[in-house]
């Protein structure tokens, strides 16, 4: 990277930033007090709102939203007259699903092979640490020269809607001229990328109930019904034979104008087998950013260790389903939901609860905020355009942001390239990736509070 005094003072600040990621990594802050202590969410809040009052963020609150969780809000005032940006992160973190997987512990940050293992490194503990960097290094270059808030969620890997619902409660908290979410990332490690749409998303359980109790598979096999076969057999509904998701009447046939993602680079991404064949039909981004996806996430079922030899009178799963922009959430869960009624085998006893949803996102690329971006880009990564492209994955905040202040330009930058293998075990972050990106989001900044000057 071609030092300029910004860049120079974030390089400078990299060991301050491993070493307040690594504290910010060792809260096991799963927003799920069943798998979880609550304190130690608690804990992470209480870090991220010490660490703004330290950058001299006023006003510094944690917000009780109504899931039960905490998010962290402070705002940092600057020049009269001048913008307003909102930043957003989130430090909460998926559970570190298999520990013995983990080539080094989940909750300890360690560097290995020039990364940053740990989880939450990139998704998003991680953005946090990218934004008071940014600030940090204007902050010694003169000054930061738009008025800056600071919502970091303690839910969003949960998709229980908190903070959505917080905001919606108190709409001028959150008010700005324009929102960076710190929680996408770039395409390609070293390659700059902005996301423009992202998936929306539902949760939903299912139980089948068929018995009042389980039964002796012997006697009882090849007449009783299963609920474990049922659920098998429902589950089974909502994909066709070449893997493709089908929920009846929903559209699964859009197709992705724009950046390409060649097989080859999924394959090795996702880490295929060799040998192993992937879902659907179209290009990989027409699967992954224009078409819905449906994936079981749990069974609730006996273990094959300890399991007898039982018909099941019960069994349960929970869903989730993404859909793409121009699919609104709340229809495609009344298709997924009449889908599984319509079914559900052998007139077996079906209940379903929505636990979680989320509408799709489609930003406004030709706004002057993407304009300043993609000139800050070009000056992190030098010889590098900024790419934008789609993001599988979801941010439900994002369009409760557009509803409340549809004047608002956003932006999705962040950590999580595909080398980071976040929600997966040993996820980690590229320390050159947080550099360069804390620098393109100082120079956002200078950009944006010019154009608005202008």
């Amino acid at each position: 990277m071609s030092q300029n005094p910004i860049a120079e003072t974030i390089a400078s600040l990299m060991p301050r930033a491993k070493a307040e990621l690594t504290e910010l990594v060792a809260f096991q802050s799963v927003a799920d007090w069943a798998q979880f202590p609550q304190s130690e969410s608690e804990g992470a809040a209480n870090w991220v709102a010490d660490a703004l009052r330290a950058e001299g963020f006023q006003d510094v609150a944690l917000l009780d939203t109504p899931d039960g969780t905490q998010s962290v809000y402070g705002f940092l005032p600057g020049p009269e007259g001048a913008p307003t940006v909102l930043l957003y992160a989130h430090y909460d973190v998926q559970p570190p699903l298999d520990d013995d997987a983990w080539i080094s512990p989940a909750f300890e940050l360690t560097e290995r092979d020039g990364r940053w293992y740990g989880r939450g490194a990139a998704d998003c503990k991680g953005g946090f640490i990218m934004h008071l960097l940014a600030l940090r290094a204007l902050k010694a270059n003169g000054g930061v020269p738009v008025s800056v808030k600071v919502i970091v969620e303690g839910s969003e890997e949960q998709g229980t809607g908190g903070l959505q619902q917080y905001a919606e409660a108190h709409p001028e908290l959150l008010a700005a001229d324009t929102i960076v979410i710190g929680d996408a990332g770039n395409f390609r490690l070293g390659l700059p990328t902005v996301t423009a749409t992202l998936r929306g998303m539902t949760l939903v359980k299912v139980k089948i109930d068929t018995l009042g109790g389980n039964l002796h598979s012997g006697m009882f096999g090849g007449v009783a019904p299963d609920a474990l076969a049922a659920l098998i057999r429902l589950l089974d509904s909502l994909r066709a034979a070449d893997g493709s998701t089908t929920v009846d009447g929903l559209a699964a046939d859009a197709v992705w104008e724009g950046l390409q993602y060649p097989e080859a680079d999924f394959r090795a991404d996702a880490r295929v087998l060799d040998g192993v064949g992937l879902i659907g039909e179209g290009t990989i981004a027409d699967r992954l950013w224009a078409r819905p996806a449906v994936t079981v996430l749990g069974i609730d079922c006996p273990p094959v260790i300890g399991a007898t030899p039982s018909v099941h009178a019960s069994a349960g799963a929970l869903i989730s389903l993404r859909v793409p922009p121009g699919v609104d959430t709340t229809e495609a869960i009344k298709l997924l939901e009449a889908h599984l009624v319509a079914h559900t085998p052998w007139q077996a006893k079906l209940e379903l609860e929505v636990v979680g949803q989320g509408q799709p996102f489609q930003a406004d690329t030709t706004s002057p905020a993407y304009a300043s971006m993609a000139e800050a880009m070009q000056v992190a990564y030098p010889g590098q355009e900024m790419q934008v492209s789609g993001m599988g994955g979801s941010i439900p905040l994002c369009n409760t942001l557009t509803s409340l202040y549809p004047e608002a330009e956003m932006l999705l930058i962040g950590l999580s390239e595909p080398e980071a293998q976040i929600h997966a075990v040993n996820e980690s972050v590229s320390p050159e990736e947080l550099e360069r990106l804390s620098v393109a989001e100082a120079l956002f900044l200078v950009n944006y509070a010019e154009s608005k000057r202008a």
